[in-house]
């Protein structure tokens, strides 16, 4: 199990925005922001629930490649949710809220990718 996962963005307020208004429909909510000044390096922003930051974006080096992000939805309501607010953010479709069959018999998932061409997913596991 992961504790938290942080990725670097080309445009930290432009990605803040958008991941703010994405994972909204998620319950997931922006909970730390941490300057440049205060690591003497970067600036990071922490989104989570439940009092815990779990996913980070930041400033600084980036990896080479794109990364698939997939975060858990409690309902299909909240995949489509999510991907309605991702592609209002900003975010370009990378395949719309549907039953993905060739992963299991539940998977609900949509995908979109993110102001950087990262492959963000909003998944369901439990049946209609």
């Amino acid at each position: 199990m992961l504790d938290h996962i942080g990725i670097s963005v080309a445009d930290f307020e432009r990605s803040k925005v958008f991941y703010t208004k994405s994972l909204a429909p998620l319950s997931i909510a922006l909970m730390k922001d941490v300057s440049a000044a205060q690591t003497g390096a970067s600036a990071h922003a922490g989104f989570g629930k439940d009092g815990k930051p779990f996913f980070w974006i930041g400033t600084g080096n980036h990896a080479s490649g794109h990364l698939h992000i997939a975060f858990i939805a409690p309902r299909r309501s909240d995949v489509e949710a999510f991907y309605r607010a991702a592609i209002d953010a900003g975010g370009t479709d990378n395949g719309s809220p549907s039953p993905r069959p060739q992963y299991h018999p539940s998977y609900f998932g949509a995908f979109v990718l993110d102001p950087d061409g990262n492959n963000v997913e909003a998944v369901c596991h439990k049946p209609e």
